[in-house]
């Protein structure tokens, strides 16, 4: 059975538009020739790919599996297509990874320096994501790395335990619930809050959680990170829900505190998950244990 680039590409367009037309205007191709092109693939696979009424066009059940793949092995050319443009600049290597708000702020970015000065050929891409997409990227072969966090479904990927952090109410000093033992997230959502930017994968986990408790957060302000967050609720701004681990670091030089959440969700155990560590590139395999010796405060070389 024999696929064309082309084909895959287009299946995907009308699958992001849901529409034949549109899906062609993004190939670049005449809506006839993207029809012929269907029609065939559906002759060539055996099955309908696609649901044909008159708002447009819908993904059969094998449509979807298509689709899936198609997403797959174009990811994989683009990465392939990377990482030959960085041997033709003389990079020996890359690396992706993928990590939640917490890790990408607080823990990566001393481990990713050692790791650039040990291996001056290899260029890292790191991106943050909410930790259920990272799994799905990892997966699908978007990246070769990710850290995640919570209750997450990892079965049929490779997993190390990497760190433990938690989510606490901050508030200003002298705020009426400083000295609080404990707190349910639904109490603070009549208060004004200061939140991370919409591109956080902080903020869509604390707007799931708001919308599971059918409450919506009261966004005073939004900022692009820890320290200026907590800074913002210093000054009064509102409270804000932010990890232990940079809300502590910050009270030492501004007067805020710290209350414990109640929910479940609050206690964070993080992994570093892959699908193979042996079949990751050795430079890749040296950033994992890197990743796990930073955790564990061993010393480490270099």
């Amino acid at each position: 059975m024999h696929f064309d680039l082309v084909d895959l590409r287009l299946m995907v367009h009308i699958a992001d538009a849901n529409s034949m037309t549109r899906g062609a205007e993004l190939s670049f191709i005449s809506l006839p020739a993207a029809s012929t092109r269907i029609k065939n693939l559906e002759e060539g696979i055996g099955t309908k790919l696609l649901y044909r009424t008159s708002q447009g066009v819908t993904l059969t059940p094998p449509g979807q599996a298509f689709v899936t793949h198609a997403r797959r092995v174009l990811g994989q050319l683009e990465h392939l297509r990377g990482d030959m443009q960085e041997y033709v600049r003389g990079i020996k290597g890359h690396v992706r990874v993928f990590a939640n708000t917490t890790s990408l702020g607080e823990f990566l970015p001393p481990v990713l320096r050692q790791f650039l000065r040990l291996h001056p050929d290899v260029n890292i891409d790191l991106r943050e994501r909410l930790s259920h997409d990272i799994v799905r990227a990892v997966t699908e072969g978007q990246t070769d790395i990710g850290i995640v966090a919570g209750l997450v479904r990892t079965e049929n990927l490779q997993t190390l335990p990497y760190r433990r952090d938690r989510l606490v109410l901050v508030v200003p000093r002298g705020h009426a619930l400083e000295g609080r033992t404990l707190i349910d997230f639904a109490d603070t959502l009549e208060l004004d809050h200061v939140g991370l930017n919409e591109a956080s994968a902080l903020h869509a986990f604390l707007r799931q959680a708001s919308d599971q408790v059918h409450r919506s957060i009261k966004l005073r302000i939004q900022v692009g990170n820890f320290e200026t967050a907590c800074r913002m609720i210093e000054s009064g701004v509102g409270v804000g829900v932010l990890p232990e681990s940079a809300a502590s670091r910050h009270a030492h030089a501004m007067a805020i505190a710290l209350v414990p959440l109640t929910d479940a969700w609050s206690v964070r155990e993080m992994q570093i998950c892959m699908r193979s560590l042996e079949a990751l590139p050795a430079f890749a395999q040296e950033l994992v244990h890197l990743l796990v010796a930073d955790a564990q405060g061993q010393p480490k070389r270099g």
